[in-house]
């Protein structure tokens, strides 16, 4: 490459970049002096750079690759992959009906996500850039990273701190990630007991009658207007149009709309016995 060619490339870029590059070299004048200001200035550039080229990345890259490499890194994180964990990635990639070649990517990115050496954070970085302000898309990222934590019926320690930090990338705060541990552990009972609703009695209604509670994160206390605000919070966090127009793949459209059914469905179960008492 010529000296001009070069310079001409290294001129493009400053010009692509100038915003990073006169902030931080302001902030770095105003601690460092004449130092600060050419290393805020380097930096600042680097770091504009860095992020337009995440945001040059469609969100629904970003979700579909870090989906499966997170869910591979969650089932290997206790040593061993069950058949209930593969199962659970398997019914994922089904209820996507991915055709045959993003079926094999998926496959591809959950079998980096069991590798020893794959680094998490180079996956969930990116991802927390694009989803900063998309809420509900990190809101269902989340819950499905939890589903497949506990698809073999636990989440063991090694689990939680993968979810402990995908939690912090994201920005999740504890109390913000147990109160969705505790609605997707209800989730699962309700979805597992959904057959027994019709024969159930006494204690046992009441069980159920707890999960579906659960599955809104409000209690059974609750007054009827807090189970119906949870309720209302809940379906338009799991929409499935406004989650496509936020960065979820079309193809997990499935997904949000079972998730707003199983919502739905325990909103109705507790509206019918608050009627009936």
């Amino acid at each position: 490459m010529s000296a001009e060619h070069w310079g001409q490339k290294a001129g493009q870029g400053f010009l692509t970049h100038k915003t990073g590059l006169v902030i931080g070299g302001l902030i770095g004048l105003m601690f460092g002096g004449i130092f600060g200001l050419m290393f805020g200035g380097a930096l600042g550039y680097f770091v504009e750079r860095t992020l337009r080229k995440v945001k040059a990345i469609a969100p629904q890259q970003l979700f579909f690759r870090a989906t499966f490499t997170v869910m591979g890194k969650i089932a290997k994180a206790d040593g061993r992959v069950t058949e209930s964990e593969i199962d659970f990635a398997r019914a994922v990639m089904s209820q996507m009906r991915l055709n045959e070649s993003a079926r094999a990517l998926a496959i591809r990115y959950f079998t980096e996500g069991k590798s020893a050496d794959c680094d998490l954070e180079k996956v969930l970085r990116p991802l927390a850039i694009v989803l900063k302000n998309r809420f509900p898309v990190k809101l269902m990222f989340l819950e499905l990273q939890l589903q497949a934590a506990m698809a073999d019926g636990e989440m063991s320690a090694a689990e939680l701190e993968v979810i402990e930090r995908l939690c912090h990338h994201l920005a999740f705060t504890p109390v913000e990630m147990r109160a969705v541990v505790e609605r997707i552990r209800a989730a699962q009972a309700f979805a597992q007991h959904a057959g027994d609703w019709d024969h159930a009695t006494g204690q046992s209604h009441t069980s159920l009658l707890a999960e579906a509670y659960g599955v809104l994160g409000v209690s059974e206390t609750a007054s009827d207007a807090e189970v119906k605000k949870a309720w209302r919070k809940l379906m338009s966090q799991h929409h499935p149009d406004k989650l496509v127009s936020k960065g979820l793949p079309e193809e997990m459209l499935q997904l949000a709309k079972e998730k707003t059914q199983e919502i739905q469905s325990a909103y109705d179960r507790i509206r019918k016995a608050r009627d009936a008492s």
